[in-house]
C-alpha cells in the first residue's frame, strides 16, 4: 500500500504497529513523500505485474495531488483503489474528532468531487463493518472491463472505531466481456476480403499475449500494423508488417480499418481515408466512453480484451494466398526501418533523442525496461518486446515517467529498468520526492534526463498551430524556455546517487555501462543527464 500520510492516518499508524505485535497479516505500507509519486509508482507497479494496487493520501490536500495521478490511471485502464481521509464531521466526543485547526481549514462540502470524473466509482466508508466489502467491491470493479481507479473515502471518525475482524473471502469477482460471435463474424468477412486492411494498435499490452497475438495475425493475414502515439508496444517492431508510427500513408489507401483500444487512432485533420472505408473499433471500451467528444466512426464495435479478439478474429478469418502483398508490404516497410536505422546513428553534436534512445535500447538488451516520459523515442526500439517499453498515458499528466520507473523498478528489484524523461517531466515528478524513495527503498533505478532546455510538446504545438507566425520566427519562443536549468545531478546527489553527465556522442556508451555497473554491483540508483538536439 502506497501511503502518503496526514492527520487522519493516525488510526491507520496504530493499525499497523498493532499489526506487527499481533502478528496480524497486513499489507506493506510503503511511504511515499509526494502524492503524485505514489499514484505513479502504483501505476507503474500495475503494469509491470499485472496486480490491482492500493493508495491511500491525507483529506482534500493530499487526495487535490493525485488527481493528475488519477487522470493518468483511468486514460491508461489501470487499476489501483485511491483512498483518502475525510475530516471529521464532529467538533468533539467521539475518539477522531476535530483536534487541530486544520480540522476545520480543510473541511470541504464534497470532498469527493475532485475525482469523481476520472474514477469508475466512489463510496464512503459509513460503519467500520463496512470495510471488506467495500474494499471488495472496489476492487472488482477497478479490475472489470475496461479497467480504472476507483475511489474510497475514509472518515477519520470510522477509522478509530474498534471492531472484531472477520477473514472473509472475496465475493466480488471482476467482470469480463467477450464480443458477440456475429460480429467477429463480420469483422473477419470485411477484413478477409479488404484488398487494403489495415491496423491501428494504441495498447494490445505487455500480457495476455497480446503483443505475440498481434504480430502472429498481422504477418499470418499480410496486414500493416502502424502504432499511433502508442503507451505500449503492441507489434514486433522487425516485423515485416510493422508499418511505422504515421497512418498517413496506410490509411489514405485502406478500405478496411481495424482499431484495437486506441483513443485517437488518427488525427481528423490531417489524415484522410476513402469514403467507402469500413472502420472496425475493437478493445475493452470500442467506443472510449469516458472521452465526450470523439467523432471516429465505429461502423463495427467489438468488445474485449485485445488479445482475445484477435484470437477470435484469427479463428474466423478466412485462409486466403497474401504472399504478394506480404512481400510488397515487407519490402515497404524494411525500407522504412532503413532509414530510421540510419537517423540513429547520426551522433551530433548535439546527440538527437534518436542516438541516445538506440545506445538505450543496446544497454538493456532482452531483459531490461524503458520507462518513457518525452525521453525514449518508440520507432527506434525495434527491438523490444512488449513488456519493455511504456510510455507516458496519452491524458498528459506530467510527472508519470521517473515514479512509474520506480513502481515497476520495485516489482522487480533485479530487472535494469531505466527511466527516460525530458528535462520539464523530470522537474514535474518531485524528483526529491523520488529520488528519497529509491534510496529508502532500495530501489535502484536509472534516470536518463534528455536535457534540451525547451518544453518541446508546448512548442511543438504552437508550431502546428502557427506555423509561419511571430512564435516560429522568434529568437526564444515566449513560455518555452526552461533557462537556466537546474542541476539535475546534485539533485539526485542529494539521495546519494551515482551520478554523470554525458555531451558527446563518444562517451554516451562507456557511461551507460558505468550507471549499469553501479547499479548491478553497489545496487544504488543512478541518473545520468544528456544534452540533445532541441528539434531532435
Amino acid at each position: 500500500m502506497f501511503a502518503n500520510g496526514g492527520t487522519d492516518f493516525a488510526p491507520v499508524i496504530e493499525g499497523f504497529a498493532h499489526a506487527q505485535v499481533a502478528d496480524f497479516k497486513v499489507p506493506t505500507p510503503m511511504l511515499v513523500p509526494h502524492e503524485t509519486a505514489a499514484l505513479g509508482m502504483a501505476h507503474g507497479y500495475y503494469l509491470a505485474t499485472g496486480k490491482p494496487q492500493a493508495v491511500m493520501v491525507h483529506t482534500n490536500v493530499g487526495l487535490a495531488n493525485c488527481v493528475m495521478g488519477l487522470l493518468n490511471a483511468a486514460s491508461d485502464q489501470v487499476p489501483v483503489i485511491v483512498a483518502s481521509g475525510l475530516t471529521p464531521a464532529t467538533e468533539y466526543g467521539p475518539l477522531g474528532h476535530r483536534n487541530s485547526p486544520i480540522n476545520w481549514g480543510q473541511n470541504m462540502r464534497d470532498q469527493t468531487a475532485m475525482v469523481r470524473e476520472p474514477v469508475k466509482w466512489d463510496a464512503t466508508l459509513a460503519q467500520p463493518e463496512q470495510m471488506a466489502s467495500l474494499v471488495d467491491r472496489g476492487v472488482a470493479i477497478a479490475t472489470s472491463l475496461p479497467r480504472g481507479p476507483v475511489y474510497l473515502g475514509l472518515p477519520r471518525e470510522t477509522l478509530c472505531e474498534v471492531v472484531t475482524y472477520r477473514d472473509v473471502p472475496p465475493r466480488n469477482a471482476p467482470a469480463r466481456c467477450a464480443p458477440h460471435p456475429g460480429a467477429i463474424a463480420e469483422a473477419a468477412r470485411l477484413l478477409g476480403d479488404a484488398r487494403h486492411p489495415l491496423i491501428i494498435a494504441f495498447r494490445v499490452g505487455a500480457r495476455d499475449g497480446g503483443f505475440d497475438g498481434l504480430t502472429a495475425f498481422a504477418e499470418r493475414h499480410a496486414i500493416p500494423v502502424v502504432e499511433f502515439w502508442p503507451s505500449q508496444l503492441s507489434i514486433a517492431g522487425t516485423s515485416p508488417m510493422h508499418a511505422g508510427f504515421d497512418p498517413a500513408e496506410d490509411l489514405a489507401r485502406a478500405d478496411v480499418v481495424l482499431v484495437l483500444d486506441a483513443i485517437v487512432p488518427w488525427l481528423p485533420h490531417r489524415h484522410g481515408f476513402a469514403e467507402g472505408t469500413a472502420v472496425i473499433q475493437a478493445g475493452p471500451d470500442p467506443h472510449q466512453i469516458e472521452t465526450p467528444i470523439r467523432g471516429f466512426a465505429a461502423d463495427l464495435a467489438l468488445t474485449g480484451e485485445s488479445a482475445d479478439i484477435l484470437a477470435a478474429l484469427d479463428a474466423a478469418m478466412p485462409i486466403r494466398d497474401r504472399s504478394a502483398r506480404f512481400a510488397a508490404l515487407a519490402e515497404r516497410n524494411a525500407a522504412r526501418r532503413r532509414a530510421l536505422d540510419a537517423k540513429a546513428a547520426e551522433s551530433g553534436p548535439p546527440m538527437s533523442a534518436a542516438f541516445v534512445t538506440r545506445a538505450i535500447v543496446e544497454l538493456i538488451g532482452n531483459d531490461g525496461c524503458i520507462v518513457s516520459e518525452l525521453g525514449a523515442k518508440p520507432e527506434f526500439l525495434p527491438t523490444l518486446r512488449g513488456d519493455q517499453f511504456f510510455q507516458n498515458p496519452i491524458s498528459g499528466g506530467l510527472g508519470w515517467g521517473l515514479p512509474a520507473a520506480l513502481g515497476m523498478q520495485l516489482a522487480d528489484r533485479e530487472r535494469l529498468v531505466v527511466a527516460t524523461v525530458g528535462d520539464g517531466s523530470y522537474m514535474f515528478a518531485n524528483p526529491v520526492a523520488c529520488h528519497q524513495v529509491a534510496e529508502a527503498h532500495r530501489l535502484p533505478l536509472l534516470t536518463v534526463v534528455y536535457n534540451n532546455g525547451i518544453w518541446g510538446a508546448v512548442r511543438g504545438s504552437t508550431l502546428g498551430i502557427y506555423p509561419q507566425g511571430h512564435a516560429a520566427r522568434a529568437n526564444v519562443m515566449p513560455i518555452t524556455s526552461l533557462e537556466p536549468l537546474p542541476d539535475f545531478c546534485k539533485i539526485a546527489e542529494a539521495s546519494r546517487a551515482w551520478t554523470a553527465r554525458v555531451e558527446r556522442a563518444e562517451e554516451l556508451v562507456a557511461t551507460l555501462a558505468d550507471a549499469a555497473r553501479v547499479i548491478r554491483e553497489e545496487r544504488r540508483q543512478a541518473l545520468i543527464e544528456v544534452k540533445v538536439a532541441r528539434h531532435a
